[in-house]
Formats: C-alpha cells, structure tokens, sequence
C-alpha cells in the first residue's frame, strides 16, 4: 500500500471467506480475523456464519472480529451465541454487543431482555445501554425486580443513560437495592438529575454498609448538588476508607464549599498522596484565603503530584 492510499487492499470478501470451509479450525480462525481485517460491511454475513463453527477458538475468533461493526444484523448474530456452550464465547459476544452505537441495533436485543438466562438478559441490557432507546425504559424498570443482581445492575445502568426525569422514582427505590453492587449503579445514575428527591437518595446513600456506594455518593452528590451536600459531604471526610475521603474532598472543591477548609487540612497529612493531592486541589478551588496556612505547611510533600497541586492552589489563592 503506497502512502497515499487511505486503505488497504485485502481483495475480494466472497474469495477470502471460501476459507470458512478449510478443514483446518486454525486456517478457519485466519480466515475470520483476515474477514476482520477487511472492515467491510460485505463480511458481516460470514462472520456470522463463523459464530456457528464447530470448533469454540473460531466461534471465539468471530465474536470478537464482530466488535468492529455495527447494525442490527451485527447484534443479532452476537446475541444468537450468548449461549455458546463455551463460555469464553458467550462473553466475547457480550462484551462485542457493547460496542455498538447505531441505535436500531437495539432491536434485535429486545427480544432477550427477558431470556430464561439471566446472562443473556444481562448482554443484552448492556447492548442496549448505550443505544439510548426510549423503548428501553419500560422493559429496564421492570428488569429491577429480576431474580439476578447482575440484570438489575445493567437495567439500572439503561435507565441511567436515557436521563428521563420519569425515571427517578425506579432509580430511587434502585438505589435502596439488597445488592451493592446495583445500588452503585443506581446512585451513580442519579447524578443527572438536579431534583431534590435525587439529592436526598444520594445524601442517604453516604451512610451506606458498603464503603463502594459511599464513594459514588460522596462522587455524585457534586452534581446533584443537594442543600445539605456541603454539610453531608464535610461528614465524609471522616469516613474509614481514603476513598471515601477523597471523592468526598472532590466533591467539595467543584462546589465551592468554604466550611470545609478546616476539615480538609489536616487531611494534607495523610498517609495516601493521592488523597493528599486531591485535598490541596479542593483547597485550590474553593478559594478562601484560611486555606493558606494548611497548604503552605506542605509545599515540599515528598509526592510530586502532591507538591504540584499545593503549589497550583497557593497560586490561585494569592491570585484572588
């Protein structure tokens, strides 16, 4: 290929795809990452024929060349083998359906939304996640009260990325889910919202058991910016875990809270730096002069990433 020319020349799809039929699995694997390679639309059909290949390493092969395209005939190959008696195919599958970004992929994946395999329910929420399909509302709410925390975390997540106002009351009562791991995705999801009934679930989820949803809290209440998120987040400070701590201090910079100067400077001596950075930074952006005294104590921390944020804030404090 010369220097000019925008794409390369892999020859003909129909004459590439006459290897499907080698009797050999790995030249039939060759073949389907050589159909990839061509990123026509015209190879679509034969990877899909490759997803029903005998041997599990071609099937995998044809899952994952099918990652580089799109459409619904992409997605309903994808979603006919998240069953694939192997599991490294199936997963291939889920995570290739993730990639798809035209919006009427989504309708050959509403058919599995309710499968009787709760993995497939699961690949195929997460296909449609980012198609944003308005239609997806109705069967994602109804997916919060699946048997299986995996489809209720996906369904979340769908509902999350439409950002429908009409959504907060299934996100709120998702947010109060038996499993961590959906009111995660419930509590994050409810960012998008500036309602005071969002504010109030996020500010609730801070006193969480699981110190994972407290995060994403102490993360998300900076932009659902709650009355009391100041006073709540200036609590976190204390939580156990740095991690805590530290979206907490984030948090607390974008919103510009200047009761939480105190707090936060005696946290410039904690042991973990990357908590330690995003403290002098929070004191950078709320701005207020009594933040002097903690940063300028810490101009030589032994972390450079540390050293540079103090020095960045005492600009900006001697700036205002």
């Amino acid at each position: 290929m010369s220097a000019f020319e925008p794409f390369e020349d892999f020859g003909d799809v129909a004459t590439i795809a006459g290897g499907l039929d080698d009797p050999d699995a790995g030249a039939r694997r060759v073949t389907v990452m050589d159909l990839a390679d061509t990123a026509s639309p015209e190879a679509i059909p034969y990877l899909a024929r490759a997803l029903s290949d005998p041997a599990s390493e071609v099937r995998l092969q044809a899952a994952i060349a099918l990652s580089g395209f799109d459409g619904p005939e992409v997605a309903a190959a994808l979603a006919g083998v998240l069953s694939d008696t192997d599991e490294s195919v199936a997963r291939a599958a889920s995570d290739s359906l993730t990639e798809l970004k035209d919006p009427a992929a989504a309708d050959p994946l509403f058919a599995y939304l309710t499968h009787d395999k709760p993995f497939v329910r699961m690949s195929a929420f997460r296909g449609i996640k980012e198609l944003r399909r308005p239609e997806s509302l109705k069967p994602a709410v109804t997916a919060l009260s699946d048997s299986d925390a995996s489809v209720r975390e996906q369904a979340v997540a769908v509902i999350g990325w439409l950002k429908l106002e009409e959504s907060l009351p299934a996100l709120i009562g998702a947010s109060r889910d038996p499993e961590p791991i959906v009111r995660r995705s419930a509590v994050s999801a409810l960012g998008f919202s500036a309602s005071a009934h969002a504010a109030t679930a996020v500010i609730a989820a801070l006193d969480d058991s699981d110190w994972m949803v407290r995060e994403i809290a102490a993360e998300t209440l900076s932009r659902t910016k709650g009355t009391d998120a100041g006073k709540r987040l200036i609590a976190a400070l204390a939580d156990p875990y740095w991690q805590v701590k530290l979206k907490a201090a984030r948090s607390l910079g974008k919103l510009r809270v200047t009761d939480a100067v105190a707090p936060l400077g005696p946290l410039l001596d904690h042991d973990v730096s990357n908590l330690r950075k995003e403290v002098a930074a929070a004191l950078g952006e709320i701005g207020h002069p009594s933040a002097l005294a903690y940063l300028q104590k810490h101009v030589d921390d032994p972390d450079p990433d540390v050293r540079k944020n103090v020095r960045w804030a005492i600009g900006r404090l001697r700036e205002n």
